[in-house]
């Protein structure tokens, strides 16, 4: 979703929460080992379902295997893999907030002052 999002005309609104791990203790909260929405999406508390996550497929930087259309299917939906938190994430668990440029950080800044801002284009395609 956030790759369609980059490439629209508000992709300089876009930010990302940092969320404390934490989170994974709260009642009721589920891990996904790709995309909720997907229809093919294995649904698991975080003791069974972090095990199940490839961290190098997870947070790779690509997903794309030019050679093999079925790895790169499933590299791209092992990248959006999810937790899941019913109802709210307590604000006293985001820990800062990404943005893709420092105008997207004065803004954030404005409604949020006192969550730490981190610039990081490359996570928003750039």
């Amino acid at each position: 979703m956030m790759y369609a999002l980059s490439m629209g005309p508000n992709s300089t609104q876009l930010c990302v929460l940092r969320i404390s791990p934490d989170v994974l203790d709260l009642p009721g909260v589920v891990v996904t080992d790709q995309n909720a929405a997907s229809g093919h999406a294995r649904f698991s508390p975080p003791s069974a379902g972090l095990p199940l996550l490839d961290r190098d497929y997870v947070f790779a930087r690509y997903w794309t295997h030019p050679e093999d259309q079925i790895a790169e299917w499933r590299h791209k939906a092992a990248m959006c893999a999810e937790v899941l938190v019913p109802d709210v994430v307590p604000a006293q668990h985001i820990l800062g907030i990404y943005v893709p440029t420092q105008d997207g950080a004065q803004a954030v800044a404005s409604v949020a002052p006192d969550i730490p801002i981190e610039v990081k284009s490359d996570l928003f395609f750039r």
